[in-house]
């Protein structure tokens, strides 16, 4: 690419002008893509080499050099378990099960949801990497769910879909609901706080801070089951954690969830809880518009074998009292 940059350009940091300028290109570069070009030198303005912060000044003579796509450094596994609900040239909607991790990470180099789609070649190394992540291990994943929660997830298989979703979890408006088996009396609700790292704990999340993110839980009973309450959760943000911390905060932590405060004397309760061993969320419901149509589109997937079992069991300890 080499062009002027127009008047319109004044002010703008030249990665935001080169954004635009690359809009409604077929497989336009995501910013963090074109970032990627700066850092390496690959964009040049009147013949020197440009930084993302650089301004672009109209009439300046800007030179772009495009690199090769970013690969991640995930391998394709086969035999990596999970169902698909819907696939499309833009994106696959999978049921993670409970138990599979969502992406490589340190400790999970492999065995992944990531390296199951890659097997069953629902998008290439090349296209999906996340220039953003330095390590380039998580292509497509727009967002994630806990190793051990259940549940129905999207994943980009182009980069304008992945832009175009990460935008919509960015501003919230993607529609999100899970179920949790809660160890307490709950009420309809709405847990309002704010999200940050525990300071005793860096891998738990608390709301007790005095700066972090807004994060927002709508809570709704679906049964009374005794000392726990079977509740519908419904997010308006999203944040790591958020269910968890909320309940756990909350005083009635989710079942199994040993990390965010469950415990229990009760032994038909322990031994669920100890059967199903993993906190018992699941991804029930999932919306968002779609990248390319523009349409809404909806998806629901009932919970796992585990997490029935577990409800039944509630159900019968209460009957039986």
């Amino acid at each position: 690419m080499i062009a002027a940059a127009p008047a319109s350009a004044k002010g703008l940091r030249l990665d935001r002008y080169l954004v635009t300028a690359f809009a409604g290109v077929p497989e336009a570069p995501s910013r963090s893509e074109i970032q990627r070009w700066l850092d390496a030198g690959a964009v040049e303005v009147d013949g020197i080499v440009a930084r993302a912060r650089d301004s672009a000044r109209p009439g300046a003579k800007i030179v772009v050099h495009p690199l090769a796509r970013a690969r991640t450094d995930a391998a394709a596994e086969e035999g990596i378990a999970f169902d698909i609900l819907h696939v499309d040239a833009d994106l696959v909607v999978v049921v993670k099960p409970p138990g599979l991790v969502v992406h490589p990470a340190a400790g999970h180099a492999g065995g992944t949801l990531v390296n199951g789609l890659l097997a069953r070649g629902l998008f290439t190394a090349e296209v999906l990497a996340d220039e953003a992540d330095p390590g380039h291990v998580r292509p497509g994943i727009v967002h994630r769910l806990d190793k051990g929660t259940s549940g129905v997830m999207v994943v980009a298989r182009t980069v304008r879909a992945r832009e175009h979703l990460k935008a919509q979890f960015a501003k919230h408006t993607i529609e999100r609901e899970y179920v949790a088996l809660a160890s307490g009396e709950l009420a309809d609700c709405t847990f309002s706080s704010l999200h940050g790292r525990h300071p005793g704990d860096r891998k738990r999340f608390t709301g007790k801070v005095s700066q972090g993110k807004r994060a927002v839980t709508h809570v709704r009973v679906l049964e009374r089951l005794g000392r726990v309450t079977f509740v519908a959760c419904t997010l308006e943000t999203g944040r790591t954690h958020q269910i968890r911390m909320h309940l756990g905060e909350g005083g009635a932590p989710i079942v199994g969830d040993e990390a965010y405060g469950f415990r229990t004397k009760d032994p038909v309760l322990r031994s669920i809880a100890l059967e199903l061993g993993r906190p018992a969320l699941h991804a029930r419901v999932l919306g968002f518009v779609h990248p390319k149509t523009g349409k809404p589109v909806r998806f629901e997937v009932p919970p796992p074998p585990d997490f029935t079992k577990a409800l039944a069991k509630l159900r019968a300890a209460v009957k039986k009292a």
